[in-house]
């Protein structure tokens, strides 16, 4: 994926050219192998970029893993073994845009899998990492000139666990 190049105005008119990327560190207890392999087999067309090791002189067990670098979907990511200092929570969380049902269920089953459904489509993996498995329709059904009909879908979100797009349909066409 290339990096978005642009240019930035600097004090005294000048301008100079940046390079925007954002990349989502996740610090894990003593899994981030585990799970760079485990979402690098979820989403297809995946892959390990890289792996770093501790080295003698440093914190952790020299050739054991340090960070991850993967590739999901486009998107990078750096996996660290951290230690247990620090915990995932829902307040940050990846979202899966879907485009049909089946994909829905496809990222459903396979991110639940040893974890935890939550709502609205909602859940955390094995891992404790949050994930929301979101149809795309879901946006154009909750947005427009009908406030009712968003509150209707709206309604029927909240009584999901797994997002349904018949009955998030069904729930928009009610009147």
């Amino acid at each position: 994926m290339e990096r978005e190049i642009l240019t930035a105005q600097m004090p005294g008119n000048q301008s100079r050219a940046i390079m925007k990327k954002i990349t989502p560190f996740l610090w894990f207890d003593k899994q981030a192998e585990e799970a760079a392999k485990f979402y690098t087999t979820v989403f297809k067309g995946s892959k390990i970029l890289g792996i770093a090791r501790y080295t003698k002189g440093t914190p952790g067990k020299p050739g054991s893993v340090i960070t991850v670098k993967f590739r999901i979907l486009g998107q990078e990511f750096t996996a660290l073994n951290g230690g247990p200092v620090f915990k995932f929570t829902p307040a940050v969380s990846f979202v899966v845009h879907c485009r049909s049902q089946r994909e829905i269920d496809y990222y459903w089953r396979r991110l639940s899998a040893g974890g935890k459904k939550v709502q609205c489509g909602w859940l955390e993996d094995k891992y404790g990492v949050s994930w929301q498995v979101v149809p795309d329709v879901l946006v154009d059904l909750l947005t427009g000139n009908d406030p009712a009909r968003a509150e209707r879908v709206m309604k029927a979100v909240m009584k999901m666990v797994k997002l349904d797009i018949k009955r998030l349909r069904r729930a928009a066409a009610k009147k």
